[in-house]
């Protein structure tokens, strides 16, 4: 489970790096994510402040996944991170309706810009374990994420906490990596 049987997947391209960009409000799971994927103890998470590497490397491959804090004066910062970058997850508290428009802002914004342009997208619709959470497909109505026409992209509904999801999301960031290496 979690990031090695990914890169198992991706031995068909050996020497390969590929950078994750982990983006999305502060509070949405992103940190969670991450030690999720790299099989690390979840227990204490703090905000991210500036924010968190992590590289596997396996059979030739390594997977950079770049996860920056979401507070809103770091948010400007984000920029400096899109160079290079193969995939953008970009992660969504799904409970959090109160902050659907400003995390759908963030994500259009992102979706604007020059060096991520035709960057395949997976946006995770965290927190399914709430019951307060709104299902993927209102997530996706509400963002209009079927107007994006430039690039793949999927929504994925997951918990960072309990995992569910994760593994559905990451299959697909690995078939859009390989398309887009070849």
């Amino acid at each position: 489970k979690g990031l090695l049987s990914i890169l198992r997947k991706l031995k068909s391209a050996p020497d390969q790096e590929v950078r994750l960009l982990l983006l999305g409000l502060d509070n949405a799971g992103k940190t969670t994510l991450l030690k999720q994927l790299a099989s690390e103890d979840i227990s204490h998470i703090t905000p991210t402040q500036g924010f968190n590497i992590k590289s596997v490397q396996s059979q030739g491959f390594k997977l950079n996944v770049w996860d920056i804090g979401g507070q809103r004066k770091i948010r400007p910062y984000w920029r400096n991170y899109f160079e290079n970058t193969d995939i953008l997850i970009y992660v969504i508290d799904s409970a959090d309706r109160k902050r659907f428009e400003e995390t759908g802002q963030e994500l259009a914004e992102l979706l604007e810009e020059e060096k991520l342009s035709c960057v395949p997208v997976l946006i995770f619709a965290n927190k399914q374990d709430l019951l307060t959470a709104a299902p993927a497909s209102e997530i996706a109505e509400g963002l209009n994420l079927h107007t994006i026409r430039d690039r793949v992209w999927q929504i994925q509904s997951c918990s960072a906490l309990t995992g569910e999801g994760i593994q559905d999301g990451m299959n697909w960031v690995c078939k859009n990596v390989i398309a887009k290496k070849k």
